[in-house]
């Protein structure tokens, strides 16, 4: 199947759309359907709308399919309302569950319905498991499109079953072995069945240690548990080990971008307005709330610089020192932010050890404070005359760094014992957190020695 590099998409698309516009409707099918589905995805989106119409002619549903799992799920909400009811239902026939499922559950009640009636009976029912399952659990996200076998078939007989079956499983690289009841009770890889004598009986061939995961397993678990075991696939049972379906590697690519996302956002207190697509109004009611709550916060800095008042009229050149703490403290908590929801992401925090990794980030803090303070230690005599504002900034940026990394690395770790997202830990909140310790230690610190300078 071709596959177009980055260099010549642009070009071949403007031919495709030569050849439309010539109404050269066999030649355009022939190269099209020559390409990769990523590739015929991109081109059909680019396409204008009377072009697609002329593409829907030419294309039938089971290769419109193809096309359209390619696609973002916002692009298939959007296209699909181009499609008449009926080539809809039977493209999605030929979706597989979980795409078909995902793509109905952003569509009104109304048309999903309407869809789903249309649908083949055995497909519709598979999608309405899907969309039943909570969403962002191994169920939600499972496909049905798997093949099971029994444990007295031959190998030989399994292989004959791959020639009915294969066509329509989304992948054939693990055969799940099942009983009477359809009850997981073995795997067997693809490579031994093929390397296995003709006669030889699947329970030989089969392991029955089988790992999967519970139907309502978190998603995220789901995508580590695949990442950690090195799977393609996993199979999802129900509690009384029934095998429902499979979670695909694909699946746990999208799995990991979601949550990815969804830690940038919280990251960044801007949690769902990551989307180019959201609207402007709908992002500022999503950022809006956490940038109120760190205005109070910003009030509690304003409050403490209010209380060393009479330090600063002394002294007005520790005014100047104020920007380049805060933002010294804060850049510092986030990064030890960063480490730990990371760990805790990776699961690899609690092989190290949560005192270590404190005791990490702690001699991590001091250390680039050291730095920073004898970096000022030389600056600040140079440029503003005065030895002893170099000793109080220098002390007020070791101190605060070394407590700023602590803050960073302590509250995720607090709120994931909590159990909520330590992501929830966004870095605003702890830059905010850090300006006002960071205040604290740099005035205490100057009013201690306001008599020496």
């Amino acid at each position: 199947m071709a596959r177009l590099n980055n260099e010549t998409i642009d070009d071949y698309t403007n031919h495709l759309i030569e050849l439309l516009k010539k109404n050269a409707n066999l030649q355009f099918r022939e190269e099209f359907l020559q390409l990769h589905p990523t590739d015929q995805a991109e081109i059909y989106a680019k396409l204008v709308k009377e072009q697609r119409q002329n593409l829907y002619e030419m294309i039938n549903p089971e290769e419109m399919a193809d096309i359209f799992q390619a696609l973002e799920l916002q692009e298939q909400k959007e296209l699909i309302l181009e499609l008449d009811q009926h080539y809809t239902s039977e493209m999605i026939n030929h979706l597989y569950t979980d795409d078909a499922a995902d793509l109905l559950s952003q569509l009104d009640e109304s048309a999903a319905h309407a869809l789903l009636k249309a649908m083949d009976l055995e497909d519709a029912n598979d999608v309405k498991e899907l969309m039943a399952y909570p969403p962002k659990t191994a169920g939600a996200i499972m496909t049905k499109e798997f093949i099971s076998l029994a444990s007295s078939h031959s190998a030989q007989q399994v292989i004959e079953q791959l020639r009915e079956e294969a066509p329509n499983a989304e992948t054939i690289y693990y055969l799940y072995v099942v009983n009477e009841q359809d009850q997981l009770v073995g795997v067997v890889s693809l490579r031994d069945l093929l390397t296995a004598q003709s006669n030889e009986l699947v329970q030989n061939l089969m392991s029955s240690r089988v790992v999967s995961v519970d139907s309502d397993t978190n998603q995220e678990e789901v995508a580590k548990m695949i990442k950690k075991y090195n799977f393609l696939a996993a199979p999802v049972v129900s509690s009384d080990g029934t095998l429902l379906g499979i979670v695909t590697v694909d699946d746990v690519i999208d799995v990991l971008e979601d949550e990815a996302t969804e830690d940038l956002g919280e990251f960044t207190a801007a949690r769902g307005a990551t989307d180019i697509n959201v609207s402007a109004f709908q992002s500022a009611k999503l950022r809006s709330p956490w940038i109120v709550l760190l205005m109070f916060f910003g009030l509690l800095t304003a409050g403490v610089i209010e209380q060393f008042e009479e330090t600063l009229n002394q002294i007005i050149l520790l005014a100047a020192f104020i920007p380049l703490l805060m933002g010294s403290a804060g850049n510092a908590g986030t990064q030890s932010l960063a480490v730990v929801v990371r760990g805790l992401a990776l699961g690899t925090l609690e092989k190290k050890g949560l005192f270590r990794i404190l005791l990490k980030e702690f001699s991590t803090g001091m250390m680039i404070g050291f730095i920073c303070a004898m970096t000022l230690l030389l600056i600040i005599p140079i440029f503003y005359g005065s030895y002893m504002v170099a000793v109080i900034v220098g002390m007020s940026i070791f101190c605060s760094l070394s407590v700023a990394t602590i803050v960073g690395a302590t509250v995720p770790l607090i709120i994931h014992k909590l159990k909520i997202d330590p992501a929830f830990a966004s870095g605003p909140f702890i830059t905010t957190v850090n300006d006002i310790l960071g205040l604290l230690i740099y005035f205490t610190i100057a009013t201690s020695l306001l008599h020496y300078l």
